[in-house]
């Protein structure tokens, strides 16, 4: 039987001695506790050794991968060809049938093999002459970096860390744009403060004032090419009346010094954004698709990883980059956000704010799909980014649309919207709150006038009706009147602060007061007339 051991440095095949001792799996390992015992039960044949790292790199990847190598080859053909009779005792079960169906050489898995090279690389020192210790200690290493590498599938495109640190300098750099811009203008301002009202585009107002310099030279410059005819001759019209102070020639050197910092910052930007967009379509295309090159970027800086950014579930995700919020709302027992940096996608941005909700999950979940296919699959195609955002426009339309099925029921009927009925919240203003005088309505006032003036020709014949009384002399009688006359002032003395005496009411009381006089008075006469016809009869 013969044995294939894999090293660091090459290949080695061994002839087994005694086929009879590998049975004894058990007690495998006491034949190999010193060189000597274990040359008693192995020889070493032939010794294939690896002429670089490189050569090494591709065998082990070929192995790895259950492959047969051009340097394996060779040393089967040569070496075990020539004993067809003899088995090859293999370490890897795949690699024997890849051997077997090209080579037609029969091969050999068992626990027993397995064993046996646990015991080979423990005395490999012995078994393999003419390769010391420390070189095979340093290959080893060698090799194992490498196939580390190549495990990862380290590639110079899938390097996540540049995206990282694009988007945090195109951050900083929008910073410092700004800053600049804005002393740019509050500088120049001084002396020409009308052309910062006219030309509102920042790059563009950096480009005219170095162009321009002192607002005396306007008149002479050719602008078309910054700005459009019209905002350029409101310009020349705005430098004539201008109200800025005069400067100096070194001011505005320093003042063009600044615009040319200014437009040379604002056009490696423009190339910086190209470059982080390019690298977003090489490392993450399907996330690229669903969110955008930007905010895809900021999700990765944030996460510190493409790789760490898949681990996250999709909740995650949506409230990524709203974690003060989130602790805030959990502290205070509060409303937790529904988004974080997706907030700033496309379709989420193009949502009414009913439905943002909706989306930002639905475009989380999404999401994390795209990010983890970039992160692990293979491909590096963004279909599936493509056919998930279709699927999500498609959503946000019937969003919009209000095409929304029941969620209960069958889900086949549409739900029913009641009719609209517009209901006006016009308030009529009520003038009697005004003031703080209890008054009657009119409707009441005018009834109370109308019943006594009904009533005037039947007081009489019911005022009649009243028991007889005895004779009234006439100092009663004025008695009475003045008492009449008394009562309605004295209640006027009390009541001189309130306002709610109508003059209606006041009439219908002397009506009433006077009725009652003139009826007495009637009744007095005819007692007189009756007193002087007896006395007539009498004489």
């Amino acid at each position: 039987m013969l044995v294939l051991f894999e090293t660091a440095a090459g290949y080695a095949i061994f002839k087994v001695l005694d086929e009879s001792k590998l049975q004894q799996v058990d007690s495998l390992h006491k034949e190999f506790e010193t060189p000597e015992k274990a040359n008693k039960v192995l020889k070493l044949k032939h010794f294939e050794k690896f002429q670089d790292t490189t050569e090494a790199l591709a065998a082990a990847t070929a192995l790895v991968e259950g492959k047969v190598g051009k340097n394996l080859k060779k040393v089967l053909k040569k070496i075990v060809a020539k004993e067809a009779h003899e088995q090859l005792a293999i370490c890897d079960a795949k690699l024997g049938g890849v051997i077997k169906e090209k080579l037609d050489i029969s091969c050999v898995y068992s626990p027993a093999v397995a064993e046996l090279m646990r015991c080979i690389r423990s005395q490999m020192e012995g078994l393999i002459t003419g390769l010391p210790a420390r070189d095979l200690s340093a290959m080893s290493l060698g090799l194992a970096h490498s196939l580390s590498r190549y495990k990862l599938k380290f590639s110079p495109d899938k390097v996540d860390t540049m995206i990282v640190q694009a988007i945090s300098l195109l951050d900083d750099l929008d910073k410092e744009l700004n800053n600049y811009i804005m002393r740019c203008r509050e500088w120049y301002g001084w002396h020409f403060p009308e052309l910062g009202k006219i030309v509102t585009d920042n790059l563009a107002y950096c480009k005219a004032v170095r162009k321009i310099g002192d607002r005396t030279n306007v008149a002479g410059s050719d602008l078309s090419d910054l700005l459009p005819e019209e905002i350029e001759a409101e310009v020349k019209l705005a430098a004539e009346i201008s109200m800025g102070t005069e400067v100096s020639e070194q001011d505005i050197a320093n003042i063009s010094h600044l615009c040319d910092q200014v437009i040379e910052i604002t056009e490696y930007r423009v190339q910086l954004y190209d470059y982080l967009k390019n690298r977003m379509m090489a490392i993450a295309p399907n996330l690229t698709v669903m969110v955008g090159e930007l905010v895809g970027a900021r999700l990765i800086s944030h996460a510190g990883s493409l790789l760490n950014l898949a681990k996250h579930p999709a909740s995650t995700v949506q409230i990524l980059g709203a974690e003060k919020a989130l602790f805030r709302a959990l502290k205070t027992r509060k409303d937790t956000p529904k988004y974080g940096l997706i907030y700033h996608a496309s379709l989420v941005g193009q949502t009414t704010a009913k439905n943002k909700g909706k989306i930002s999950r639905m475009l989380a979940a999404k999401t994390s799909l795209a990010i983890r296919y970039d992160a692990l699959g293979e491909d590096t195609n963004a279909e599936m980014g493509v056919e998930n955002r279709a699927k999500l426009e498609a959503r946000l339309r019937q969003l919009e649309e209000r095409g929304i099925r029941r969620i209960s029921g069958t889900g086949k009927a549409m739900a029913k919207a009641d009719k609209y009925t517009h209901k006006s919240e016009v308030k009529v203003y009520d003038p009697s709150g005004d003031s703080t005088i209890p008054s009657t309505s009119k409707k009441r006032k005018i009834e109370e006038v109308e019943e006594p003036e009904a009533a005037e020709p039947t007081t009489p014949a019911f005022k009649a009706k009243k028991p007889k009384k005895e004779p009234v002399t006439q100092e009663e009688e004025i008695e009475t009147a003045e008492a009449s006359e008394e009562t309605p002032k004295k209640k006027k003395k009390k009541k001189k602060d309130k306002k709610s005496e109508e003059p209606a009411e006041e009439e219908m009381k002397e009506e009433e007061m006077e009725l009652p006089v003139e009826s007495s008075e009637k009744k007095k006469k005819k007692k007189k007339k009756k007193v002087k016809e007896e006395e007539a009869d009498d004489e």
